[in-house]
This record gives structure tokens, C-alpha cells and sequence, in this order.
């Protein structure tokens, strides 16, 4: 029987429901405007090294300094989160992206596009870790799909401008593209991020379909548990062949013969670097908000072992099949779908199991994984140098993917099973104790 009381909150309920979804919609503006600081400079790399005659190794550690400073501030980036709420720190995000690429478009020294990689990691930090914040607060009852969702768009927010920044580089140059797209992308996210706000209390409904801690955790306790450091070494295994695959492609793409290879798809005719990066952004963004909902259906282990299995078996073919310009095509694209979920499968379960009261600090600190793995992408270019090919690399990440799908199933899940029972168990002791009534 309905009381009172709930049937009262029915209006409200049926308010915040489409206002959870105009959130998320908000969200997902400002990641796509987010998304071509990473997943476009591999356009630029050869621009870059063909202008200045820079060895590759060094012009990627812009990339690997973009990474660093996105994610190794991801746990400060969330102090200020819980004090400041979304709409300000992501206007400020938005002001750095859009200097970002200003900086990169005046840049004549390797120390000009360092800095303009370190202010580009401030900004896309501020964003991404405000708006994947932003949505788990809002759907603890669908995580996986709204994290997916706002991952997807900083997954497949470059698959509308891959093409006009790849044509802009070639009739304008690539200093006129930084500066062109800095101004627009800045801007839209500058001007979305007014419209976001943190859900009151009676906005949000727990799941009823996964295991949930019942209590909010702070980082320092979260940080405490076997659960927190299970999950951040899988999150270094996963993400480190993606960051190398994201930061490489078209380095991996002209090593193996295959970039100016023009793939004739009857209706069409296109290189197949760019239909390729195309491709990737798509599955990239659909993989987010898949392997999301797909988690808050039959559990986040479960989709991982599917998830990171699919994605090491991809590595390996990419490795032995890549030669052809269509296997290249094709298994790039299985990569890029098995990869992109990992940032909404590990957030989903930070909220699951940690709460959302802190978890702008906990996820940010586990985000740092990211940093982490991002340290292979210049040591996957001596890789290579050092063996002659890339199979040696992406046989490599992929035993790291495997292992990680391995660890999910035998270790996370009766990991994640004890850490929520005693997450209940203790809930219910401090609510006793506080005169709270008990919860399960």
C-alpha cells in the first residue's frame, strides 16, 4: 500500500526524473566539448614532427603531461567539487580548454606545447571529473548508464570534428585548427556549465537490482579498503592499452603501412586513418553508455570479464592482423569498444561501493589510475624502437587486459560482496548508536 507520504513526493519525483535527464543531457554538452584536446592530438603529432623536426617520443610527452596533470589533480579537482558545485568548476574548466589550444596555436618550442598540455589537463579535469560526479549523485539507481552516457560523450565527442579538424590542418595548417577549435570548444562548455547543479536529497532512488553500500564513505576510509586498491590496479591494467592506442593510432597506423590506404566503401572513398579514428570515437562513445547499462543489469564484475576479455583478444589481432588496412579498420574499432567502458564500469562502482557524499575525492583519487597508465605511452614508442614492431607492445597491454578480466571474476567479486555486507553491517551499528533508525 502507498502512503501518504510517499504518494505526496509522486509530483516531486516525477519533476526530478526530468530534470535528472536535463542534467545529464548538460553534462554530456560539456564533454563533447571537452573530448578533441585528447582524442585529436594524434592528427597533429605529424604536423607537429614534420614542422619542427621534433623526434616523436618527445613531441608525445605533451600527451603523457596532458594525462598526468588531468588525473593527478582529479582528487584536489574534487575537494573543490563538493565545496564550489558543477557550475563553477566546470566554467573554469572551460576557460582553461579553450586556452589550451590558443597556447598550442602559438607554440613554436616543445616547452610551449607542454604548457599548452598542462593547461589543457586542468581544464579537461575540472570538466570531466564535475560532470562523471555530477552524474552519479544524480542516478544512483541507473550509474552505469549515466556515467556511461557522460563518458560516452568525451568518448565520441570528436566523431563530428575528426573529419573538419583533419581537413582545417590540411588547408589551413595546424596552428590556425588549434586556435579555430580552442575558441568553439571553450565556449560551448563555458556556456553549458551554467546550467548544471548538485540534486537535493529527495531526488535520487537507490537501485534495487545491485549491491550497494548503505553508507557514504570519506576518501581516508575508502582508501582503507581491499576493495579501493583491487579496483585501482585493474584500472591501471585496463586503461594503459587504450591511452597507448588513443595516443598512437596514427603512429601504429603509418608504421604499419596502412594510413594513406584509401578504403573504397562504394559510397564512398576515404583514408583510413581518419574513417578509422572516425569509427574508433563511435564505438569509443556507444561502449560507455553499453557496458553501463549492461552493468546495472547483471552486476559491474560481470561486465568487466566480458569488457576486458573482448578487449585483449582485440589487441592480439590488431597485433598479427593490422597490416591490412580493413582488419586494421575493423579491429581498432573492437578495441575502442572494449576500452571506452572502463571509465563508466569503475565510477559506477566507486558510487556502489563508496557512496556519493565524497565520492568527487574517492573517484578522483582512483582516476589517477589514468596518470598512471598514461607513463606507457611514450615508453611504447621505445618499445618499438627497440623490437622493430608494435606487436610487441600491443601483445604486451593485452596480457595486462586479460589479467585484469581474470582478477574480476576470481578476486573483485567476492572482494566486493564481503566490503558491501560490512558496509551494511556497520551502517546499521552507527545508526543504532546515533539513535538513527536502522537500514539495510
Amino acid at each position: 500500500m502507498t502512503s501518504p507520504s510517499s504518494a505526496a513526493l509522486t509530483p516531486n519525483q516525477q519533476t526530478s526524473e526530468r530534470t535528472r535527464w536535463i542534467q545529464l543531457a548538460f553534462g554530456v554538452v560539456c564533454m563533447v566539448a571537452t573530448a578533441n584536446i585528447q582524442y585529436a592530438w594524434t592528427l597533429f603529432v605529424p604536423e607537429i614532427q614534420q614542422t619542427y623536426g621534433w623526434p616523436r617520443a618527445q613531441i608525445q610527452v605533451a600527451f603523457t603531461l596532458f594525462v598526468l596533470v588531468q588525473t593527478w589533480l582529479a582528487p584536489v579537482e574534487g575537494y573543490f567539487i563538493d565545496k564550489f558545485g558543477p557550475r563553477l568548476m566546470v566554467a573554469f574548466g572551460a576557460l582553461f580548454i579553450g586556452a589550451a589550444w590558443i597556447i598550442n596555436s602559438q607554440a613554436t618550442t616543445l616547452a610551449g606545447f607542454y604548457f599548452g598540455a598542462a593547461v589543457g589537463g586542468i581544464g579537461v579535469g575540472s570538466i570531466y571529473a564535475t560532470c562523471i560526479n555530477n552524474a552519479l549523485k544524480w542516478f544512483p539507481d541507473r550509474r552505469g548508464l549515466a556515467v556511461g552516457l557522460t563518458a560516452g560523450g568525451y568518448g565520441a565527442g570528436s566523431a563530428a570534428t575528426i573529419l573538419p579538424i583533419a581537413a582545417m590542418i590540411e588547408s589551413s595548417g595546424f596552428q590556425d585548427t588549434f586556435f579555430f577549435f580552442g575558441v568553439l570548444q571553450g565556449s560551448i562548455a563555458f556556456v553549458a556549465a551554467w546550467f548544471l547543479r548538485s540534486p537535493r536529497a529527495q531526488e535520487t532512488r537507490a537501485s534495487h537490482k545491485l549491491a550497494q553500500a548503505t553508507r557514504d564513505y570519506t576518501l581516508k576510509e575508502a582508501m582503507s579498503t581491499k576493495l579501493f586498491w583491487l579496483m585501482f590496479m585493474m584500472f591501471i591494467l585496463v586503461v594503459t592499452g587504450g591511452m597507448m592506442a588513443v595516443a598512437q593510432l596514427g603512429v601504429i597506423a603509418k608504421d604499419l603501412g596502412v594510413k594513406d590506404f584509401k578504403v573504397d566503401l562504394h559510397f564512398f572513398v576515404m583514408a583510413a586513418l581518419p574513417l578509422a579514428l572516425m569509427l574508433d570515437r563511435i564505438m569509443n562513445g556507444i561502449s560507455r553508455p553499453l557496458f553501463g547499462w549492461i552493468s546495472d543489469h547483471i552486476g559491474r564484475e560481470k561486465t568487466m570479464v566480458i569488457a576486458f576479455t573482448l578487449e585483449g583478444i582485440g589487441i592480439i589481432a590488431l597485433g598479427y592482423f593490422g597490416s591490412n588496412p580493413y582488419a586494421f579498420l575493423i579491429l581498432s574499432a573492437v578495441v575502442f569498444l572494449a576500452w571506452g567502458e572502463v571509465y563508466s564500469l569503475f565510477s559506477a562502482l566507486a558510487g556502489d561501493a563508496f557512496g556519493t557524499k565524497h565520492i568527487g575525492k574517492i573517484y578522483g583519487v582512483l582516476y589517477t589510475a589514468k596518470g598512471i597508465g598514461a607513463l606507457f605511452v611514450p615508453i611504447g614508442n621505445l618499445m618499438m624502437e627497440a623490437t622493430g614492431t608494435w606487436s610487441t607492445v600491443l601483445y604486451t597491454v593485452a596480457c595486462m587486459d586479460l589479467t585484469a578480466a581474470f582478477l574480476a571474476v576470481v578476486v573483485l567479486r567476492p572482494v566486493l560482496a564481503s566490503h558491501v555486507a560490512a558496509s551494511k553491517s556497520l551502517f546499521a551499528k552507527e545508526s543504532a548508536a546515533g539513535g538513527a533508525p536502522v537500514s539495510a
